[in-house]
């Protein structure tokens, strides 16, 4: 009993199949065949090895005034559910007259040679209709998934440039109907849990093709995908088609691949982690010694790869002729700044301190010019006076805040000491007539700078100013 039910559901399953089948998919035929307009008689058989050349056509007969239409289409013809095969639809409209007594297609596919089949007519029905627009239709030739068909109608006898010709692509197995029916489509439906913690993928199939054994593999997808190693054999006879495939680390172009054990099988290829593009980013290296920053890509990526500089609202600002096409070769900077602001995004130079804003009392932004690639930091001078400059860098890019007494006594202090040094220099220069620097012996002083102009020369690395008037180093 349970048997009759179970085939009875089967059966009425398949039905059901065929149904939504002719109203989404293609249309279903039992037999291929010709079929002419009616009262027309037409006989096929096969055309000539060696056909004769052409001829000059009968007044008024011409390639428009013939040929009306000539639609080209796919059907399927299938023994099972799993049967199908697809055939070309080649239906013509066309002008009857006396001196027309039949039809010629051929078809030409890629490696193949042309298959040509004729359509006569019977003399009596093409006099009785003569005059008149007829239908000849056939669709008995065997075509293949994404094949292009060359067509050529002719007139018989063959009239010159009393010709049709056309291409015609056929469906491809991107098609929901193709992939269920059609052997050369049946990939297989693939579905998949991952197990991070003990990095797996459990795969299930479903939709194989019936009656062979089923290959599951992870690959790395590129122009083809190629293999990791992890591979699996589902046999036909396994009731739950399952299998387990390990893998080391969660790329975006790692695929579970799969495909019927025959020749030539199409494949179903699905990427789990192909959403998880920081993977990518494993591949960067810095070398401290040569200061370059190098990526490879793991994956095969098309992109712009651009350094930039994180600000502090999270927008990372370009960096100056800091960017790269990148797409499966290893890229390099040079001269880079390894700082933690430095960043790389995928979708900007002189010895010293470039310095910005004013020097007492304040933060200035600097970056490095020894290097090509550097990011902007904040360096701080805690205290100012005409001898000596102490700064000490802002590791947390914040600015120093002083109270409000001991800034307005630091104020206080420094306007006085400037005074009484601008009149210092003033009498010393009416006595000598010139500028005098005067070396210091004392260890603990290295160098002696008046920050006046914007745009300090520098000297061995340090920050050296100009004075309006004289610019003092005292060395050790």
């Amino acid at each position: 009993m349970l048997l009759w039910v179970t085939l009875l559901v089967s059966h009425y399953c398949w039905c059901l199949d065929g149904a939504a089948a002719d109203r989404t998919g293609l249309e279903r035929i039992e037999e291929c065949g010709t079929s002419c307009s009616q009262g027309l008689q037409c006989k096929t058989k096969p055309d000539n090895w060696f056909p004769p050349p052409c001829q000059n056509p009968a007044e008024g007969v011409n390639r428009s005034s013939v040929f009306h239409n000539v639609d080209l289409s796919t059907v399927m013809r299938c023994e099972e559910r799993q049967k199908c095969s697809l055939h070309l639809r080649i239906k013509t409209a066309m002008k009857l007259t006396e001196s027309i007594h039949g039809l010629s297609v051929c078809t030409v596919t890629a490696g193949m040679m042309a298959n040509c089949q004729m359509f006569s007519f019977r003399r009596g029905s093409r006099n009785r209709l003569s005059g008149l627009t007829v239908e000849v239709e056939n669709d008995c030739t065997d075509i293949s998934p994404r094949q292009r068909v060359h067509v050529t109608v002719k007139t018989l006898p063959s009239y010159c440039e009393v010709t049709w010709t056309g291409t015609y692509d056929a469906p491809e197995c991107i098609s929901e109907d193709l992939r269920r029916h059609v052997p050369e489509c049946i990939t297989g439906r693939l579905s998949y849990d991952v197990n991070p913690q003990t990095k797996e993928l459990r795969v299930s199939v479903s939709d194989m093709l019936e009656d062979q054994d089923y290959h599951l593999r992870l690959c790395h997808k590129d122009f083809i995908c190629s293999g990791t190693g992890a591979h699996r054999l589902i046999n036909k006879a396994e009731h739950v088609k399952r299998a387990i495939l390990p893998y080391s680390r969660p790329l975006p172009c790692l695929c579970i691949e799969g495909w019927s054990a025959v020749m030539d099988a199409s494949r179903v290829q699905i990427c789990p982690f192909e959403h998880r593009l920081e993977e990518l980013w494993s591949g960067i290296d810095f070398d401290p010694l040569d200061e370059t920053l190098s990526w490879e890509p793991i994956c095969p990526v098309t992109a712009t790869v651009v350094l930039c500089q994180k600000r502090g609202d999270a927008v990372c600002v370009d960096l100056p002729h800091g960017s790269q096409n990148v797409s499966r070769e290893k890229i390099r900077f040079t001269k880079v700044d390894p700082h933690p602001q430095l960043c790389m995004k995928e979708e900007h130079n002189a010895v010293g301190l470039n310095v910005k804003g004013k020097p007492c009392n304040s933060c200035l932004q600097v970056k490095r010019l020894d290097v090509k690639f550097s990011a902007t930091v904040t360096h701080c001078l805690e205290q100012c006076s005409p001898t000596v400059v102490s700064s000490r860098v802002s590791r947390d890019r914040s600015w120093i805040i002083l109270s409000a007494t001991v800034l307005s006594g630091v104020i206080i202090f420094t306007s006085a000491l400037y005074v009484l040094l601008t009149v210092y220099q003033k009498r010393k220069q009416n006595i000598f007539g010139g500028c005098i620097s005067k070396k210091r012996t004392d260890p603990a002083s290295y160098s002696v700078v008046m920050l006046s102009k914007p745009q300090p020369p520098v000297h061995g690395g340090f920050l050296i100013p100009d004075s309006p008037q004289c610019a003092n180093l005292i060395s050790k």
